[in-house]
């Protein structure tokens, strides 16, 4: 939570960027981070790179998510969020850069993201329920945004209390 990178908007990629050795292996990187730490979705920002990229995976074994249903693999570059129903969802969130901690979150239900994939070619995809907020999540880092700024001020407080509480406990 206090790293200022993380409250910063990320750049963008270049279509060269994209097709680099490098960002090939930021996303393998990427990858083995978010399988190590039981995630289902990581953004650049979080691994300290202030660019635009995120990867979402859900597997059907996910011990967070257990009745989340399993995605396909996206490689995200340059997304653009459009809510395209804008009834809200309330699930539980956490985050691989707020260990410990998670709160409601209310988000729109579905949304179509377009964005340029591994080969720099445009994609769109529209995601409902669960999945629209796994993006919208992943998406927000690429922003500065985390999902504690969107709990609400009480909720994260009372958060923050019992998960002191508890770690007092040992």
């Amino acid at each position: 939570m206090g790293i200022p990178l993380l409250r910063v908007e990320s750049i963008p990629f270049s279509l060269e960027e994209i097709a680099s050795d490098e960002t090939k292996e930021l996303v393998q990187s990427m990858w083995d981070t978010m399988e190590e730490y039981g995630g289902i979705g990581l953004a650049a920002p979080q691994i300290g790179i202030s660019k635009q990229l995120a990867i979402i995976r859900i597997d059907e074994n996910n011990e967070r998510y257990p009745d989340s249903d399993e995605s396909e693999e996206f490689v995200i570059f340059n997304p653009k969020i459009t809510p395209l129903d804008e009834t809200l969802q309330g699930f539980w969130e956490g985050c691989l850069s707020i260990p410990g901690l998670r709160g409601v979150v209310f988000r729109p239900r579905k949304v179509q993201i377009d964005y340029l994939d591994e080969s720099a070619k445009n994609k769109s995809f529209i995601a409902e329920d669960f999945l629209a907020t796994v993006f919208q999540h992943e998406l927000d880092h690429l922003n500065g945004v985390t999902f504690d700024q969107r709990v609400s001020k009480l909720k994260w407080d009372m958060a923050i209390k019992r998960k002191d509480k508890l770690d007092a406990r040992g």
